[in-house]
């Protein structure tokens, strides 16, 4: 393996521990803070958590188009972000719901193709990217963990008032996630001018051929077309997952005994509890190179399904299960992990088998538009109207919320055991030339 230079390895590693801190910072909380603060209905809140999925939509073809072809890499994720620290700074006083939806919408925009580009300025510079590159983007999950709890303590230290009532203090509590966009306006800023610093990335400059028609015939075969079909309803699951969990938990984080003690680790809202997920994520992604070797694709993608309606189902009936509610929420949390690593990391080991080599990174890129793109618009959509529908008398009733999702995962799982092929699938290899086969 060729050598990777400290230097290089923290400077990467600083890059992407700020690249997803800025996400991190807003996102789990956007839900209680738009509901609770705003006072936006559900429904109008999916549409906000949805633009999300457009950008994801249209992030490779503005990438593609402006930062591979007129601008260095890192001059462009300096201006993306510094731009973007303005933009989602005003998420945070804006109060009509259309303004919001506009300055979010064009955040998104901004902000999007920097996930990718992040990636393509490490894969440049990396000695080698097969072997060192999940080295630097571990520290894009720790940045998100470290911001996640840092808000909770600051929500939990600032915006608790102490002996209120329940409802006061997750009033209070929400009132107070404008911080959380603050503090990624100043993330994004600082993000902006520490890319001025990193190594140049000049553009390519030449067209590049994209086989999207090829890699869609490809996907039109087994197993492709039934992974490709069952992610968006799971995308969905997993974008429900984002939109709710968070103020469905800072319910639970009011109370004295286990749960005190608790925030005092992860603070309070939601958000510093859900990176719990994150944590189960890494461990999950450790252990995958062993789990990939001894199970089948389709006993590992089965794994991720239960996990997303095993999730569901533990928040659904947290109150009647025989385990005290913190621990039983944690454990639905952790579960993330498997969700996570055994769907949607397995999914793109399939796709990158299951293609030949002149289609692989486009079919991809596909399945990335599926599952980060058109499953979180229809999942945030869905979302919102579930969230409308389960609120009895404008009280939230969670148990009818989570089971909506927790059934969905059940008929992915009967779809998956039925038609996803069984053992072993071949894995296909790129046809051989006239001069290979004599």
């Amino acid at each position: 393996m060729k050598q990777l230079p400290p230097a290089l390895l923290s400077r990467l590693s600083v890059m992407m521990f700020l690249q997803y801190a800025i996400w991190g910072a807003w996102l789990p909380l956007m839900y209680p803070f738009l509901s609770r603060h705003r006072g936006f209905a559900d429904s109008d809140i999916g549409y906000l958590f949805m633009i999300g999925g457009v950008g994801a939509i249209f992030a490779p073809f503005i990438a593609g188009h402006i930062a591979d072809r007129f601008f260095n890499t890192e001059k462009y994720l300096a201006i993306s972000h510094i731009v973007g620290g303005v933009l989602v700074w005003q998420l945070s006083w804006i109060e009509n719901y259309w303004l919001f939806f506009t300055f979010a919408f064009l955040y998104s925009m901004i902000y999007s193709p920097t996930l990718a580009l992040t990636n393509s300025l490490s894969f440049h510079h990396l000695p080698d990217r097969d072997r060192q590159f999940g080295r630097v983007r571990l520290w894009g999950t720790i940045g998100w963990i470290a911001v996640g709890i840092g808000i909770g303590q600051w929500l939990l230290h600032v915006h608790t008032p102490a002996a209120a009532p329940e409802s006061e203090q997750l009033a209070t509590q929400a009132r107070g996630i404008m911080d959380a966009f603050r503090l990624s306006a100043i993330l994004g800023v600082g993000m902006g001018l520490y890319c001025l610093t990193l190594p140049a990335t000049p553009a390519a400059k030449e067209k590049k051929s994209y086989a999207a028609f090829d890699a869609l015939a490809e996907v039109r075969r087994q197993p492709l077309i039934t992974l490709f079909l069952l992610a968006v309803p799971i995308s969905c699951i997993h974008q429900f997952y984002f939109v709710h969990t968070s103020a469905f938990l800072s319910t639970y984080q009011t109370g004295e005994g286990l749960a005190q003690m608790i925030n005092r680790i992860f603070g309070v809202g939601g958000g510093g509890l859900m990176t719990i997920g994150q944590m189960a994520e890494i461990v999950v992604l450790a252990v995958i190179p062993l789990l990939t070797a001894r199970f089948s694709r389709k006993a590992l993608l089965a794994t991720g399904v239960v996990a997303y309606g095993l999730r569901m189902f533990l928040f659904a009936y947290v109150d009647v299960l025989p385990f005290p509610e913190m621990v039983t929420l944690m454990a639905g949390i952790a579960l993330h992990g498997l969700c996570f690593g055994c769907f949607v990391i397995v999914a793109f080991l399939v796709v990158d088998e299951q293609t030949t080599p002149a289609v692989r990174a486009s079919a991809q890129s596909l399945f990335g538009l599926v599952v980060f793109g058109i499953g979180i618009v229809v999942g945030s959509i869905i979302a919102g109207y579930v969230g409308d529908w389960a609120r009895i008398e404008g009280v939230m009733d969670y148990r009818r919320l989570f089971s909506a999702p927790m059934w969905g995962a059940v008929a992915v799982l009967i779809l998956l055991a039925i038609f996803y092929p069984g053992g072993r699938v071949p894995v296909v290899e790129a046809p051989r030339t006239q001069d290979e086969t004599e």
